[in-house]
């Protein structure tokens, strides 16, 4: 979490106090068309072909990896407008080393330190300006806090398989309709669109439902992972010899 949301910290800041009166508008269609792919792939992984997550106390990623990526996704954030989590859950899920609810975890709890950081820059760069819509402020504030401890909860309950696709599917459906704004699409289209793209998800979904009922040998497709015996598992027989 430190690894990930000091440096992302860093990058808020520096994005709400440097770039905060510069328009981003066009780096939204490359933004949401390359996190559009990451969510297809993530949805895709999850579901078809689920990685063997290990769920290890300590992160599988150093910090030469999670440190660029927390500045990254901060200061888009930031400069942007929103991009933490969809830049950095997507992107911790894609290489498949950490289990979903340890990412969406982790990523939630630094949001916390980058949240702070910009906060502190949009007051340093706007100075009385950002205190004009406190009242918007405070409505996601509470939405947020009385939605996230039941997020937090489904999260550590839900299937490895069936949480990343769904995290997949989220982080696609999110990002197509902001490319549908930005490209102007007709509704008659984006509509048709839509409804073959949830149609496509619930079908992943209920692939990745059965899967997670499956056990880590028939998921794998019948591959098991053998262990040499450990001296501790030597026995004797009733002759006096090594078994």
């Amino acid at each position: 979490m430190l690894r990930l949301g000091v440096p992302g910290a860093i990058g808020a800041f520096l994005g709400a106090t440097v770039l905060s009166g510069l328009s981003t508008e066009a780096a939204v269609p490359v933004t949401a068309t390359i996190l559009l792919i990451i969510g297809v792939y993530v949805a895709l992984r999850f579901s078809v072909r689920p990685p063997a997550v290990a769920d290890a106390r300590t992160s599988p990623h150093t910090a030469r990896f999670l440190s660029p990526l927390g500045f990254f996704g901060g200061f888009v954030d930031a400069s942007g407008g929103g991009g933490w989590g969809p830049i950095t859950t997507s992107t911790l899920l894609s290489r498949g080393k950490t289990a979903p609810r340890t990412v969406i975890g982790s990523v939630s709890a630094s949001e916390f330190l980058v949240a702070v950081a910009a906060s502190l820059g949009f007051l340093i760069g706007l100075g009385r300006e950002s205190l004009d819509n406190l009242l918007i402020v405070a409505g996601l504030a509470i939405g947020g806090a009385l939605a996230a401890p039941v997020a937090a909860w489904l999260v550590s309950r839900v299937p490895a398989t069936l949480l990343g696709t769904a995290v997949g599917g989220v982080i696609v459906v999110t990002n197509l309709y902001k490319l549908f704004d930005t490209f102007d699409v007709s509704s008659t289209v984006a509509t048709l669109l839509y409804i073959l793209l949830i149609a496509g998800w619930i079908a992943l979904l209920v692939v990745s439902w059965k899967r997670s009922k499956l056990t880590p040998t028939e998921s794998s497709g019948g591959l098991e992972k053998l262990e040499a015996p450990t001296p501790t598992a030597l026995q004797e027989d009733p002759q006096g010899q090594k078994i």
